[in-house]
């Protein structure tokens, strides 16, 4: 394994693969530039391979990262004592097209149930969605209650629990009808059962008017305040969705049909190196096979905004990504926050120093095919190709926002490591083999090894091959350790 890279030629600095102590000669273009470590740089973390004078760019993937606070000498580490963002706050953009078309390749397939309005899904549960938080209880004792009366092709019976659903107003109140009506369609469930209260503002009623046409042979409603015993009817009709779900097969099915979404979590100095690029090869791969990603975390697109938006296949999308843009760094403003308050203490103990860094490396997941669609927060994906969604950078928040869009499966790329996952199977990714062996019952896939031994061809295909078993049927970490978790974007005020 190499000790340090120079990620693109136009770099100033190189970044640690592994410790380098004080002393280390850094040999770059043929042992024509020879620096030395002027003092220890941790793993993941940047060294200065040339002078930066005070105000000079730092630069990192081949683009600016930020601005040095001071001069910096070759040989220095790199950091946030001595670098800062270099971003402003509203922007004006202009469209500069660059981006190609990516070339078809031979299909490839995967064993899916096929639902009967023709969306696939990749798994076959029974998902019990309370309308408000007033029915976490007790929707999560009928899915333990439940869980015996599984048979046949049905996985397993999950109560999606979360606190909202009543008490809101205006935007808050239409994106939480809208997320939770998504997901009472979503394909991945077998059978639903819809559980309200009866009192809330969210009600049954007023969702069904967000679910449009719906397939009557998967959803089961019940009001609970209209059942003297909301538990043992509530058991009845999981009852007969099982009975119905029990009966759908897997059958062969083009990848064309899969819809993957792409995050990524716990960032660190080589998930813009590893990891990330990756699951980037990866979107290409599949999109290649006419299949669909959706790649979200807009703060943490600031920075390498515009490298998407010069990909946007017209005009009107560019215009559609500006917006996306713009109206997630309003909505800073108005909160009174600060836009670039990032990376989080974790990213910097990881050796991410600005927002630039950490954006530059988020944004490899995409790839490098043409922006089709930009979505915003809980709508569906319409487009195939690569997609862009509005939501924030939190880890639950935007994983279910990516479940809600239509994704069957999430790849999650982390540099430290986390146990979460989405309402749809959440593929974890090191970006590191340490984390990888350290954290195998949290870990699916070890990218660390393109540091190491690996190729990109081959890990490009080891992981679009993973995606396939995956959603054949093979389960994830967080799956085989019963995870399931639901979070909405809470933006307005609670009465």
């Amino acid at each position: 394994m190499q000790d340090y890279l120079r990620i693109h030629e136009d770099d100033n600095v190189v970044v640690a693969l592994n410790p380098l102590p004080k002393g280390t000669v850094v040999s770059l273009d043929d042992g024509a530039l020879q620096v030395t470590a002027r003092e220890e740089i941790p793993a993941g973390h940047k060294m200065a391979i040339r002078e930066i004078p005070e105000g000079g760019n730092v630069i990192k993937y081949g683009y600016r990262i930020g601005l040095a606070k001071e001069p910096i000498p070759a040989g220095s580490w790199i950091h946030t004592h001595n670098v800062r963002t270099g971003l402003g706050e509203i922007l004006d953009y202009t469209y500069e097209p660059d981006y190609r078309e990516v070339v078809p390749t031979q299909p490839a397939f995967f064993k899916g149930f096929v639902r009967r309005d023709g969306k696939v899904g990749v798994r076959n549960d029974i998902w019990i969605v309370p309308t408000v938080g007033c029915m976490n209880n007790v929707a999560s004792a009928i899915a333990r209650m439940a869980a015996p009366m599984v048979k046949g092709s049905v996985g397993e019976v999950i109560a999606f629990t979360h606190p909202y659903g009543c008490s809101q107003m205006g935007d808050d109140q239409e994106h939480t009808r809208s997320i939770l009506a998504d997901l009472i369609t979503h394909p991945n469930a077998g059978g639903v059962l819809v559980l309200g209260l009866g009192c809330e503002n969210s009600n049954i009623d007023v969702l069904k008017g967000y679910m449009g046409k719906y397939d009557e042979s998967r959803i089961r409603f019940l009001v609970a305040q209209e059942h003297e015993d909301e538990i043992a009817d509530s058991l009845e009709l999981i009852r007969e969705l099982i009975e119905e779900a029990s009966k759908c097969e897997r059958e062969e099915v083009s990848a064309d049909r899969l819809i993957i979404g792409m995050k990524c979590g716990g960032s660190d100095g080589l998930s813009g190196i590893t990891a990330n690029p990756l699951v980037g090869r990866f979107s290409d791969l599949l999109i290649s096979k006419g299949g669909t990603t959706i790649l979200t975390e807009v703060p943490e697109m600031f920075g390498a905004e515009t490298i998407l938006m010069n990909r946007c296949a017209s005009p009107a999308l560019f215009d559609d990504t500006v917006c996306l843009i713009n109206d997630f760094k309003n909505y800073f403003k108005e909160n009174h926050q600060t836009i670039y308050e990032n990376p989080s203490p974790g990213n910097k103990k990881g050796g991410i120093s600005t927002l630039e860094d950490k954006s530059l490396g988020c944004t490899q997941k995409s790839g490098s095919a043409p922006v089709r669609g930009v979505l915003s927060y809980g709508e569906k994906v319409c487009n195939r190709g690569l997609n862009l969604l509005s939501a924030p950078g939190n880890d639950l928040v935007a994983a279910t926002a990516l479940a809600a869009a239509g994704a069957q499966i999430i790849l999650f790329t982390t540099g430290r490591g986390t146990p979460f996952a989405a309402p749809v199977p959440t593929m974890k990714i090191a970006t590191n083999s340490r984390l990888a062996g350290k954290k195998s019952n949290w870990i699916d896939f070890n990218a660390g090894v393109l540091v190491e031994d690996g190729t990109w061809e081959e890990e490009t295909q080891r992981l679009f091959d993973l995606v396939l078993e995956t959603a054949s049927g093979r389960k994830v970490r967080s799956e085989i350790a019963g995870y399931h978790d639901l979070a909405i974007f809470k933006q307005g005020v609670t009465l």
